[in-house]
C-alpha cells in the first residue's frame, strides 16, 4: 500500500491474528505528512510504534516528541496522535493497531481515494474541496478505526455528508 509519501507492507493481517492486531512495515519517505499530517485518534484501540531505521517525530497529545532507531511508542485508545519524518531520509517503523478492526480496509481505501484523485498516482495530490470531500466521506466509513481531531470531526461529518449527496464514491 502507498499513501501519499509512505509505504506500508502487511506483515500480519486481522485474519493472520484473529483480529488481535495488524502488523505493518512502514517506510516513510522523506519529509514526508511535514504539511498538514492528520492529527486523529484511534477510538477503540492501542497504536504502537518502533523505529527501525531513522529518526522522525510523533505528535502526542499536545505536543511533538522525537524517536530515534530503536525507540518505541504506545498510543493508548483515544489519544491525539500523528507523525512525520523531518528528515531527507527513509524511516523505517514497526507498527501496530489493537485490535485490528478495519485499519487495513482503511489503508487501503486511502490508496483507492488517492488514486481517484491524482489519475492512478500521475499527478500530484493537492487538498482542494473535491479531495476534502472524498477523504471526508472515507473518513466517516471508518469512524470506529479513525476519527480526525485536526482537521475537526465536526467538519469530517459535515463534508462526508456533503460528498454522499453529490454521490461521491471510490
Amino acid at each position: 500500500m502507498t499513501p501519499v509519501g509512505m509505504r506500508f507492507t502487511v506483515l500480519q493481517a486481522a485474519d493472520d491474528t484473529s483480529g488481535k492486531s495488524l502488523d505493518l512495515h512502514w517506510e516513510l519517505l522523506p519529509r514526508c505528512n511535514m504539511k498538514d499530517p492528520l492529527v486523529h485518534i484511534h477510538p477503540h484501540a492501542i497504536e504502537t510504534y518502533e523505529v527501525l531505521e531513522g529518526e522522525m517525530e510523533f505528535f502526542v497529545k499536545d505536543k511533538w516528541l522525537l524517536a530515534r532507531k530503536g525507540d518505541k511508542l504506545t498510543v493508548p485508545k483515544g489519544v491525539t496522535h500523528a507523525f512525520r519524518n523531518l528528515t531527507e531520509k527513509t524511516v523505517t517503523v514497526y507498527n501496530t493497531h489493537q485490535p485490528a478492526f478495519r485499519m487495513e480496509n482503511y489503508f487501503e481505501d486511502v490508496c483507492k481515494v488517492l488514486n481517484k484523485l491524482t489519475g492512478n498516482r500521475t499527478k500530484e495530490f493537492k487538498m482542494n474541496l473535491t479531495s476534502m470531500l472524498y477523504m471526508s466521506v472515507l473518513m466517516n466509513n471508518y469512524r470506529n478505526e479513525i476519527i480526525a481531531k485536526n482537521p475537526p470531526d465536526v467538519a469530517i461529518k459535515i463534508l462526508g455528508f456533503v460528498g454522499k449527496l453529490k454521490g461521491i464514491s471510490y
